[in-house]
């Protein structure tokens, strides 16, 4: 372990690669859980660290051999179940950050941007300074900032009471580098009320982006949460076949009132796909594939499949079509794949190796026969046309398994998982059941 005294700021610490004896890593720190109690320190349990796959596990701080910079040494043992927390717990990044707590020599009140976390020699980590940014009240005062200080934990009141009015930039700052799907895992661990705090705090653009990857009871409960006009704002931003799954989870009235706010080309694309039933190709359709006309040139195609805000499945295949390009399009012709173009001059028009003999789907079309005609083919999106064969969108296969797989897969955890091996907490000796 760690040399007795040793001083660990937790903020700092978030990210830091963990290790087995043997040099091998065993993945990321991201958080870590303390016992906070209304009187003596904080005591820190373990460390929250995500694992290949995305889960995030407990690590007890006994099987931690080693802090040190840049690395934390485990002892090889670590229980792949999935972390929960209980309710005696708190999470320092997640909760603890950006808490507004008084100065116990009355100076005022104060935000807790960092904790510092101390061995002892009985080997336990207790929560010894707090970092903390003073509120500063004073008018006409010039810089935007109040004074820093690191003081002792017991020279604060209020760590262990959630403040009514408590940010989230420095947590959201721990994590902004974090794929959406993965910052959606974070916010699906928190609290209720911490994770809509965070969210409120997020751009309309990232929130969409966390909400298309986050379980529907939280996107219902994030989306009432918001002000109408920035829950139409987000809606807009999301995936249409998105913002209609999760407006059809809404009440019929609040989903028609967030309708008539969206803009109405946007309010369009959703007003359609909520007429289709939920499992079948035009309940599942995204209606902004890539479309473009036959006498595009291979290097444009290319330019469009670059969009940022494109999937891996919908960005391999150029939907063509007749004009208008826009769903409902012209008459559909075929389809052209990444691939293929790829291996052409970039000058040659997409029309001269379009792929005629991919089978659209019609919008009826249930689940299974559409994942049928996706395995069949190796495809990871299929056109979905209406009687006249004009273009409605195109189903992916991240949509598709969206739809098969359980709606708890978020939660459940590997088969093969082993018991918790959490130990049950000790407050001043007495083992808690």
């Amino acid at each position: 372990m760690s040399s007795v005294g040793t001083r660990v700021f937790v903020a700092r610490l978030a990210g830091t690669r963990v290790f087995d004896p043997l040099g091998d890593e065993v993945g990321r720190v991201r958080d870590v859980v303390v016992l906070v109690r209304l009187k003596g320190a904080p005591r820190a349990v373990g460390l929250v660290v995500e694992v290949p796959g995305r889960r995030r596990v407990f690590l007890p701080l006994t099987r931690v051999t080693s802090i040190d910079a840049g690395q934390v040494i485990s002892t090889g043992l670590v229980n792949m179940r999935r972390f929960e927390q209980r309710a005696s717990e708190t999470l320092v990044v997640g909760e603890l950050l950006d808490r507004t707590v008084e100065l116990a020599d009355g100076s005022g009140s104060a935000r807790v941007e960092d904790v510092a976390m101390e061995q002892q020699r009985n080997g336990d980590w207790l929560v010894a300074k707090v970092f903390v940014r003073r509120a500063d009240h004073r008018a006409g005062l010039l810089r935007r900032r109040g004074e820093t200080l690191l003081v002792p934990v017991d020279q604060v009141r209020g760590l262990a009471r959630p403040s009514a009015d408590q940010g989230a930039e420095l947590l959201l700052a721990q994590y902004e580098d974090m794929k959406a799907a993965d910052l959606a895992d974070v916010l699906h661990e928190l609290g209720l009320t911490r994770r809509l705090e965070v969210a409120s705090a997020l751009d309309d653009e990232r929130l969409a982006d966390v909400l298309e990857e986050l379980p529907e009871d939280d996107q219902v409960a994030i989306l009432r949460a918001l002000e109408l006009p920035r829950a139409a704002d987000v809606l807009e931003a999301m995936q249409p076949d998105d913002a209609a799954d999760l407006l059809g989870e809404l009440p019929q009235e609040q989903a028609a009132q967030l309708l008539e706010l969206m803009e109405p080309e946007e309010a369009k694309d959703v007003r359609r796909l909520l007429a289709y039933e939920d499992n079948t190709a035009g309940g599942l359709m995204t209606t902004e594939p890539v479309i473009l006309g036959p006498e595009t040139s291979i290097a444009a195609a290319l330019a469009h499949v670059r969009r940022q805000d494109l999937t891996p499945a919908l960005a391999s295949l150029v939907f063509v079509a007749r004009p208008p390009l826009e769903t409902p399009t012209g008459r559909f012709i075929g389809v052209v794949h990444l691939q293929r173009m790829l291996r052409e001059a970039p000058h040659e028009a997409i029309g001269q190796i379009v792929d005629t003999d991919l089978e659209p789907v019609a919008v009826g079309t249930p689940l299974l026969s559409v994942t049928r005609q996706l395995a069949t083919y190796n495809l990871l999106a299929l056109p979905v046309v209406d009687e006249q064969r004009r273009l409605l969108g195109a189903v992916s296969v991240d949509d598709v398994l969206d739809h098969l797989l359980p709606e708890d897969w978020r939660e459940t955890d590997d088969e093969n998982a082993g018991p918790p091996t959490r130990p049950t907490p000790v407050v001043r000796g007495v083992r808690r059941g």
